[in-house]
């Protein structure tokens, strides 16, 4: 129920006066596109601002809480990107920059942890490297919408550890947990990582007091992240998660979908693995996740 309606005629024209005034001071914006993502802030800024009735105690609080995201943020902690995951809007974005095409594999959050440069594995290869946890054999393919085997892509892999933290969450340099590789010429690929669990983001900074004020609960639903790339596709950014997890319902950044959603199988110790790897008296698990790009023109 908005609080607008509350205010007198007068009060309300001179609100609306100074809407139009911010307005028209980007009207001289040279680039289109600038122009309307300028004056499209201003507006529901101006109508988010009027509708609540904003005080200027909370306005102050505001620009600290920004503050703070900002001074927290380093190239290793990405808090702006929390804030935007953490209200839904990162995947509000992909949805609307990842339309529904024929089968291709459905987008999610990209998250605060990727790195550039990391590590080349071959197929087959171990991406965990120091990353604690139990051992998960990973394969599919990699297809077009039509079905057709794509030879070459880049698979970019990466993961928390058991413990819930991802190595640049860690103070000695470490490099676990991620790793690239590429489809075989039949589209294929294989990889051992770590069976994903539950963990929270980052929860000590002003993004955790936010879901602690409103009652929100900061943990994420189990999941291994994958950004696929090859030429003429639409790059994908997207998770697999665990079937059964009772986070699934409830994670903190909306980043479930049910396509996503995968049987992480559980093998008992002793069981032979896909490529003769020893793996003594640990149990393991395995899952299959096909991977169907889009068009890049779409």
């Amino acid at each position: 129920m908005t609080t607008e309606m509350q205010v007198s005629d007068e009060q309300r024209h001179r609100e609306e006066e100074l809407v139009r005034l911010v307005l028209a001071s980007f009207d001289g914006t040279p680039e289109p596109r600038l122009k309307e993502l300028m004056q499209g802030v201003v507006r529901h800024l101006h109508a988010f601002l009027r509708d609540v009735r904003l005080t200027e105690r909370e306005w102050l609080q505001a620009i600290e809480f920004l503050t703070a995201v900002g001074h927290i943020t380093d190239d290793r902690r990405q808090e702006f990107i929390l804030l935007s995951d953490t209200l839904g809007a990162s995947m509000q974005t992909i949805a609307i920059n990842n339309e529904a095409y024929g089968d291709a594999t459905e987008a999610t959050v990209f998250g605060p942890f990727f790195v550039e440069d990391s590590p080349h594995v071959e197929l087959g290869g171990d991406i965990a490297g120091s990353a604690s946890g139990q051992p998960c054999w990973v394969e599919g393919t990699v297809t077009d919408i039509d079905g057709r085997p794509i030879a070459g892509a880049r698979i970019e892999v990466w993961e928390a550890d058991e413990d819930g933290f991802y190595d640049v969450q860690y103070t000695d340099d470490r490099v676990a947990g991620r790793a690239h590789l590429f489809s075989d010429d039949d589209g294929s690929f294989r990889f051992w990582a770590v069976t994903p669990t539950p963990y929270p983001i980052p929860h000590d900074g002003p993004v955790g007091a936010m879901l602690a004020a409103t009652g929100r609960s900061p943990m994420r639903a189990s999941h291994l992240h994958f950004m696929v790339g090859a030429e003429g596709c639409r790059t994908l950014v997207t998770h697999i998660f665990v079937r059964g997890d009772e986070l699934l319902a409830s994670d903190s950044v909306f980043g479930v979908k049910d396509s996503l959603v995968k049987d992480f199988v559980e093998q008992p110790a002793g069981t032979p693995t896909p490529d003769g790897r020893e793996l003594g008296d640990a149990s393991w698990s395995r899952v299959a996740f096909d991977i169907v790009l889009a068009p890049a023109e779409v």
